[in-house]
C-alpha cells in the first residue's frame, strides 16, 4: 500500500488535460461509511443524501452535500441547537485538485470543518461511464471513533 507522502508526489499538479474524464458537475447518489474492523457499512447521511462535486478546467473543484432530512430552521437564523445540528449534517469544501492514477488530491482552501482547510485530501476514485466512485482514504469517525473510510458514489450531470 502507497503511503499519503508517495501518493502526494505521484499526482500531476497544474491544469488538467481539456479532455480529462472527471471534469464536471456530478450529482450525489450516496455516501457510505465502511467501517475498517469488519467491513460493516451504513448510509452516513441516510438513504437519498443531496450534493454535488464538480471539477473546472481551471484546477479547481468543489464538494458539498448533505442529509436530505436535515432540520427547518424555525426563523432564518437557526438557533444554536439547530445550527449544530445543521452543521453535523453536511459536507462543504472547495480548494485545486490534482489527478494521478485513479486518485484525485483534493488541496482544500476552504472548508466548513476549520481543520481541513489547508489540508491535502487523498482519493481513490474509479470512472465508469457516467458513474464515479470516490473512496476517501481511511479516518476515524467523529460520530463512534473507529477506523474506516467513505464510499461516495456520483452520476455525471449532463
Amino acid at each position: 500500500m502507497q503511503t499519503d507522502a508517495i501518493i502526494l508526489a505521484s499526482v500531476k499538479r497544474g491544469l488538467p488535460a481539456p479532455d480529462c474524464a472527471v471534469l464536471g458537475t456530478w450529482k450525489l447518489q450516496s455516501y457510505v461509511r465502511e467501517r475498517l474492523s469488519d467491513g460493516h457499512r451504513h448510509n452516513q447521511f441516510g438513504d437519498s443524501p443531496d450534493g454535488y462535486i464538480g471539477y473546472a478546467p481551471d484546477g479547481r473543484m468543489y464538494a458539498i452535500f448533505t442529509r436530505h432530512d436535515r432540520v427547518a430552521p424555525r426563523d432564518a437564523v437557526p438557533t444554536d441547537e439547530e445550527g449544530v445540528q445543521l452543521l453535523g449534517t453536511m459536507v462543504a469544501y472547495a480548494g485545486a485538485f490534482s489527478l494521478g492514477d485513479n486518485v484525485v488530491v483534493h488541496h482544500i482552501d476552504t472548508s466548513w470543518n476549520q481543520a481541513w482547510t489547508g489540508t491535502d485530501q487523498i482519493r481513490h476514485f474509479v470512472l465508469e461511464g457516467d458513474t464515479l466512485t470516490i473512496t476517501t482514504a481511511p479516518y476515524k469517525s467523529y460520530l463512534d471513533g473507529t477506523m474506516g473510510r467513505s464510499i461516495l458514489v456520483w452520476k455525471k450531470v449532463r
